[in-house]
């Protein structure tokens, strides 16, 4: 008989609940859909057949007018004014992906209607991000008469009074929550302003540049010109992590269809050094595989390497470029993987695991491209808001990643009379600290954290949309399912349970150190067959192949093609085993 199921992980399983379960039976009757499908819909809030026609087919009409948002009237026309007068205009973006890809957009925008712009990255090291007076004085040792920033500048307070008293008009595109002042540009777009009445609040950097474009061209009658750069606006988007819904939603997806019939040379470069199948992008896949070379570039070196990549019509061109960026990334992840060493062993050392509710870990020689990834990557491993935080120019410099439910922006603003500079969001932030103001610090946070966070901080429940037999997985199943992306947050891949699986042969534990698993599988009482992989299961093989064969999981689907065939993959998130006794 079976006995007690048992876990190797801490998670728990929790079955989201549906308001009304007549809304899914009644949606499954409209669609001709299966009730699980319907479920799924309406757990997103889908209900009605109108709905869910909007879900399945959005479109560019759909999207907002951009003349909804605060400041657009003025900027569109500043922008015209100065491609009119020849006036030199120099886009100023972020070095990561939504930074480069907004500033390639802009750039390649302006371009086509004839104006006379360039475009300035910071270096990451040099000078940190955002606005700065580097930045302010090459703008103006070159020219320019009126700056555009993207992805960043709506706290850059100090910086715009400077540019605004050597006579340097500034246009600020940006999706980042303000503080409490707002910086005194010649116009400031972004949806977070206090005031602002624009209706989706969420877009990406790209997302504010792409408003820009639609709100020039609307105004000289070339509205359909900025759909040319979808493409660039749905890699930030996917890559930012903004909801997937609304506007961003519609992005996503239209840019997606660009990129995979027809992508410009400089993603199509990057695809192909990547070694993934061309036409089958999915926004996972720029999460997870494009973004990461687009983002080592600016980490390690100059992140103006991935805006010429995106912005060159060269193919060869493209190609060298897409080359550095993958060696850029090759060497991003072997210093990854030392820091992310380096920093389990202090914390495991000190034992930190179990006194601490934050972790706040410095070291002087980390180097500070990667900080942010093994920030995020110890959150996962320890699941506690963690700060990494290096030396430069003799100030700690860092990142900080939080966990569910803990806002660690309005955090650091408790502690913002120690930082010399803070900026970010509830889930991310960056710093900078006085060395001599870091014991103060630590102690601080560590106080904040303790009163807004359960002494016990357990690992995040798992929440599984439906439980599902694997027979119902059919070659329609997952042709709708697929129609729900593209996938991201507020639009999540579903997370699937099914019980009473097992294995169908030899369970392999692959990757570094055996991280993952790999195994083909069956659930009791059907012959279906299907691939299964879990990242970071490793752990479970020796166990299926011992005895423990009969197991209960938590899945994703996903597709991966074949000879020209797609198929579905099962992703296992997590696994809960059953002993069998043979008594």
């Amino acid at each position: 008989m079976m006995m007690p199921c048992f876990y190797m992980k801490q998670h728990e399983w929790l079955l989201k609940k549906v308001d009304n379960e007549l809304d899914a039976k009644s949606l499954a009757d409209s669609l001709n859909i299966s009730d699980i499908l319907a479920r799924l819909l309406v757990l997103r809030n889908i209900r009605t057949f109108a709905q869910a026609k909007k879900f399945f087919r959005p479109t560019i009409s759909d999207m907002h007018d951009p003349f909804l948002m605060n400041g657009m009237d003025i900027a569109t026309h500043r922008v015209i004014e100065a491609i009119t007068h020849n006036q030199k205009i120099l886009i100023y973006g972020d070095y990561d992906v939504d930074g480069t890809c907004s500033t390639a957009l802009l750039y390649m925008f302006l371009k086509k209607l004839g104006a006379s712009v360039d475009f300035y990255i910071p270096k990451r090291l040099e000078e940190g991000y955002g606005i700065s007076n580097v930045g302010i004085d090459y703008a103006k040792q070159i020219g320019t008469e009126l700056m555009i920033s993207v992805d960043c500048g709506v706290t850059a307070v100090n910086e715009i009074d400077y540019a605004n008293s050597v006579g340097l008009d500034v246009i600020i595109c940006d999706h980042h929550q303000p503080k409490d002042v707002i910086p005194r540009a010649y116009a400031v777009l972004d949806p977070l302003k206090p005031g602002c009445e624009y209706p989706f609040k969420y877009l990406s950097g790209a997302g504010v540049a792409l408003k820009l474009a639609q709100g020039v061209c609307k105004l000289i009658g070339k509205n359909e010109l900025p759909l040319q750069f979808l493409d660039l606006a749905a890699l930030a988007g996917a890559a930012d992590i903004v909801p997937l819904a609304d506007e961003n939603r519609i992005i996503v997806r239209e840019g997606l269809i660009q990129i995979n019939l027809n992508p410009r040379p400089g993603i199509k470069a990057l695809i192909q050094t990547s070694r993934l199948d061309p036409g089958t992008l999915s926004s996972g896949q720029i999460v997870f595989t494009l973004a990461p070379r687009i983002n080592a570039v600016g980490r390690l070196g100059d992140a103006r390497t991935a805006v010429e990549l995106l912005i060159t019509e060269d193919e060869v061109r493209a190609k060298e470029l897409a080359y550095q960026l993958e060696s850029d990334n090759t060497e991003r992840k072997k210093i990854d993987e030392e820091t992310v060493g380096e920093a389990m062993k202090y914390i495991e050392d000190n034992l930190l695991v179990d006194d601490d509710r934050v972790l706040i870990l410095h070291g002087p020689h980390w180097h500070p491209g990667v900080i942010g990834i093994v920030a995020s990557r110890i959150v996962e491993k320890y699941y506690k808001p963690t700060i990494m935080l290096t030396t430069i120019d003799g100030m700690a410099k860092g990142s900080a990643r939080s966990i569910l439910n803990f806002n660690i922006y309005e955090a650091l603003r408790e502690c913002e009379d120690l930082l010399v500079h803070f900026g970010g969001h509830e889930a991310a932030a960056g710093l900078a600290i006085e060395l001599d103001k870091l014991d103060e610090f630590r102690e601080r946070f560590k106080k904040i954290v303790a009163r807004r966070i359960d002494d016990k901080i357990h690992m995040p429940p798992i929440d599984v949309d439906a439980a599902i037999k694997l027979s119902e997985i059919t070659p329609k199943f997952l042709r709708i399912m697929e129609q729900f992306s593209p996938f991201g947050p507020a639009n999540m891949r579903p997370f699937l349970m099914s019980t009473d699986v097992e294995p169908t042969g030899q369970v392999r534990s692959v990757g570094a150190n055996g991280k993952h698993l790999m195994l083909s599988l069956k659930q009791a009482g059907s012959d279906r067959v299907f691939d299964a992989v879990g990242f970071d299961l490793g752990e479970f093989a020796q166990e299926l192949n011992n005895g423990h064969r009969i197991f209960d999981m938590v899945f994703s689907l996903d597709q991966k093609v074949k000879d020209g065939k797609v198929y579905p993959q099962i992703r296992i998130r997590d696994i809960k085993l059953k002993e069998i006794n043979r008594s």
